[in-house]
C-alpha cells in the first residue's frame, strides 16, 4: 500500500509551501517523523509547538495496522459482555434508556435482594446489557465522591474472558493495577469468576469468566425486575443487536501512554489511528488510536484533544467530566432507518446534519466506486450521516447528551462492508468528518462546542 502525504506548512510571510511525498508500507509514527525531517530538516513537533495554528499536514492519514502482536498464550477476550453506570438515581436513569432507546428491564438487585449499599437495574436490548447503579446510603463516599466529580457516566466496561486468572496475573506482572483480584459468585444457576483492573482516569474494566454454563437471568444475586412498565410495550422496537465500540477521552497528552497500557497489559494491538497533524480545521482536530483484542471483537478508540480556533469537544468533556472517561457508546443495527424512525417517535433527540453536507455527500458520490442502497432524500430527512470508502460505507447518527452534563452520549451505527482497516471518508466532503466540521460552524455556542466532533468513532 502507498499512501500519498501532502505536507503543507504555513511559513511567517503568508506564502505556503506545498510537498508531496509517496510513503510506500504502513505508516508509523517514527515514518511519519522522519519523512518530515527529511522534507523541511526539522522536527514538525518542534514546529507545532512554536507556531501553533500555522503547521498543517493536510490530506487524510489514517494508519492501519495489520501486526496483530503477541497473542495470549491461554484465555483470551472474547467481547463486550456489559457496560455499567454510576448515576444519581438508577430507578429514573434506567427508564429513561428503556423509554427513549427501546431496553428493556433484564435483572434488580437492591434492598429487596439483600443488596444493602447499592441498587442496580439492568437493562438489555438484544446482545446489549447496560447496568445503572446508585449508592444506597449517605455514607457510601466511594461512589458519592465519584458522582460529585463525574456526574452520571460509565464506570466500568466488562469484557468476557476465558482463564481470568491467567489474563489477570499476566497484567499484573506488565503492571496493571488490579482494582479487585478473582472472586467467584454462585447460585443456582451456575459459577461465574470476576476480577477488576483499572483503565483510564476512574473508569475500570471488570472481567468475567463462566466457569460453567450460566442459566440465570444475568448473573449470580441479580433477581426479576420489580417493576415493568407497562408502556414499553405501546412503543416500537429498535433493533440494536450489539456494542460496536466504546470511545474513551483522555486529557492532552495520554492517547499514548493509555493505548500503550492496552497494549503492554492486556496485549491489544494497535488497529487503526489518526493525528491532528494530518487533519485539523479552524474550529478542531482529530487525535485518535482505536485499540483491540487479538480476534478483533472488542474496539476501544482512545482520543485527546488537539489544537482547534475553538475549544475541542473532547477538551469539554474532559472539563466537564473532570478527567478522562467514556465518550460515546456506538450501537450497531441492522436496520439504520427504521430504527432511527422509531427512536425519534420515543422522543429521542438527535444531532443534526446541515442539508449542505448532503449536496456535498450526493456530488463525490457520483464519482465514487460504492453505491450507497439507502435513499438519500430518506437519509437527509432523518438526518443519517454516511461515511464511505472503495470497499463499502456506514451509515451512523449521534444522540445528544445523555444527561445534562456534556459528555456522555451514543451513536447508532449499521456498517455495510465497512470497517476501520479500511479508510474511512473523513477528509470527503461527503465523509462524516466533513459533516462534523460544518455543523462545528453552525452549532457553536459561547465556549461550549457541539456535540458532534465525534473524534474517534470507528
Amino acid at each position: 500500500m502507498t499512501w500519498c502525504v501532502t505536507f503543507i506548512p504555513m511559513t511567517v510571510g503568508g506564502a505556503e509551501t506545498q510537498v508531496g511525498v509517496d510513503i510506500k508500507g504502513p505508516i508509523t509514527d517514527g515514518h511519519l517523523l522522519s519523512t518530515y525531517r527529511h522534507v523541511f530538516g526539522t522536527d514538525i513537533v518542534k514546529h507545532w509547538r512554536l507556531f501553533p495554528g500555522q503547521w498543517h499536514i493536510c490530506n487524510l492519514i489514517m494508519t492501519s495496522y495489520t501486526d496483530k502482536g503477541e497473542k495470549h498464550v491461554r484465555g483470551r477476550f472474547v467481547r463486550f459482555h456489559h457496560i455499567t453506570f454510576w448515576v444519581g438515581n438508577a430507578k429514573q436513569a434506567a427508564s429513561f434508556y428503556c423509554d427513549k432507546m427501546g431496553f428493556e428491564p433484564l435483572a434488580y438487585k437492591g434492598l429487596e435482594t439483600g443488596s444493602r449499599e447499592v441498587v442496580s437495574h439492568v437493562i438489555r436490548q438484544n446482545k446489549i446489557v447496560f447496568i445503572f447503579e446508585t449508592p444506597l446510603n449517605p455514607g457510601n463516599e466511594v461512589m458519592g465522591d465519584h458522582l460529585a466529580k463525574h456526574g452520571d457516566g460509565v464506570k466500568d466496561i466488562a469484557f468476557q474472558v476465558e482463564d481470568c486468572d491467567f489474563i489477570i496475573k499476566k497484567a499484573k506482572e506488565r503492571g496493571a493495577v488490579i482494582v479487585k483480584e478473582p472472586w467467584v459468585e454462585d447460585d443456582m444457576h451456575g459459577r461465574v469468576k470476576y476480577a477488576v483492573v483499572q483503565t483510564y482516569g476512574d473508569t475500570t474494566h471488570t472481567f468475567i469468566e463462566y466457569l460453567e454454563p450460566y442459566t440465570g437471568l444475568f448473573l449470580p444475586s441479580y433477581k426479576q425486575p420489580l417493576y415493568r412498565d407497562c408502556l414499553l410495550a405501546t412503543l416500537p422496537a429498535i433493533g440494536l443487536n450489539f456494542i460496536d465500540h466504546v470511545v474513551g477521552n483522555q486529557p492532552d497528552d495520554q492517547m499514548v501512554p493509555i493505548s500503550d497500557w492496552y497494549q503492554k497489559c492486556l496485549l491489544f494491538h494497535r488497529f487503526w489511528s489518526i493525528d491532528d497533524k494530518q487533519i485539523h480545521t479552524q474550529y478542531s482536530s482529530l487525535r485518535s488510536i482505536v485499540v483491540t483484542n487479538y480476534e478483533e471483537t472488542i474496539k476501544m478508540p482512545i482520543n485527546e484533544p488537539a489544537l482547534g480556533k475553538r475549544k475541542s469537544q473532547i477538551q469539554e468533556y474532559v472539563d466537564y467530566n473532570g478527567g478522562a472517561g467514556v465518550q460515546h457508546i456506538a450501537l450497531n443495527t441492522s436496520n439504520i432507518i427504521q430504527a432511527v424512525v422509531n427512536l425519534r417517535a420515543r422522543g429521542m433527540d438527535f444531532l443534526v446534519a446541515p442539508d449542505t453536507y448532503y449536496d456535498d455527500l450526493r456530488e463525490k458520490l457520483k464519482t465514487a466506486k460504492i453505491k450507497v442502497k439507502e435513499d438519500l432524500d430518506r437519509l437527509q430527512e432523518l438526518k443519517i450521516l454516511v461515511d464511505f470508502d472503495d470497499n463499502g460505507y456506514l451509515l451512523q447518527i449521534f444522540t445528544k447528551p445523555m444527561q445534562d452534563r456534556p459528555t456522555l452520549f451514543l451513536e447508532v451505527i449499521q456498517r455495510h462492508n465497512h470497517s476501520v482497516r479500511v479508510c474511512p471518508g473523513h477528509c470527503k466532503a461527503g465523509g462524516r468528518f466533513g459533516a462534523i466540521m460544518v455543523h462545528f460552524k453552525l452549532c457553536t455556542k459561547g465556549n461550549q462546542t457541539p456535540n458532534t466532533c465525534l473524534v474517534g468513532s470507528v
